[in-house]
């Protein structure tokens, strides 16, 4: 897994609207990477809901926050619809698992990434990094709180 202090590689992925979304995009402000492992399974659900507690600290914060999962841009649009979150949800689907596998994050033998934290300064620096034990541990919201 990438590590407090390094450089957090660029990306360009397509949002859940079709637009693309680069780590550059996010240059002078802070940003929490949410690696998920896909979306519209329960647990997935479940943490996304949980973190949408967390908006209003997070912009008090400067923190802008967006999800990555090898799911599809089209995917990411009924999975924000359905859980009626503002999140920008980013598809790592082809290659697929790419900045994922960049971060460290990804998980050959599953398919798709584990539950990753990755919060990167506005210079691009990672300045917190948390990896769950397993895909079906979701980090509490109040350890993201305690990062930022």
């Amino acid at each position: 897994m990438i590590e407090v202090g390094d450089r957090a590689p660029d990306f360009s992925l397509p949002d859940h609207a079709g637009q693309l979304v680069s780590l550059s995009d996010f240059t002078g402000r802070r940003l929490l990477i949410v690696f998920f492992p896909l979306a519209f399974s329960p647990v997935c659900n479940d943490q996304l809901t949980a973190y949408k507690k967390i908006q209003e600290d997070l912009d008090e914060a400067g923190v802008t926050m967006v999800g990555i999962s090898v799911d599809s841009a089209f995917a990411h649009k009924a999975f924000r619809d359905q859980l009626n979150v503002e999140t920008a949800l980013l598809a790592d689907f082809e290659p697929k698992g790419e900045v994922a596998k960049a971060y460290g994050a990804y998980l050959d033998d599953w398919g798709h990434s584990n539950r990753s934290l990755v919060l990167i300064d506005g210079d691009g620096v990672v300045e917190w990094v948390h990896v769950s034990e397993t895909p079906v541990v979701i980090p509490p919201p109040s350890l993201i709180l305690e990062s930022i």
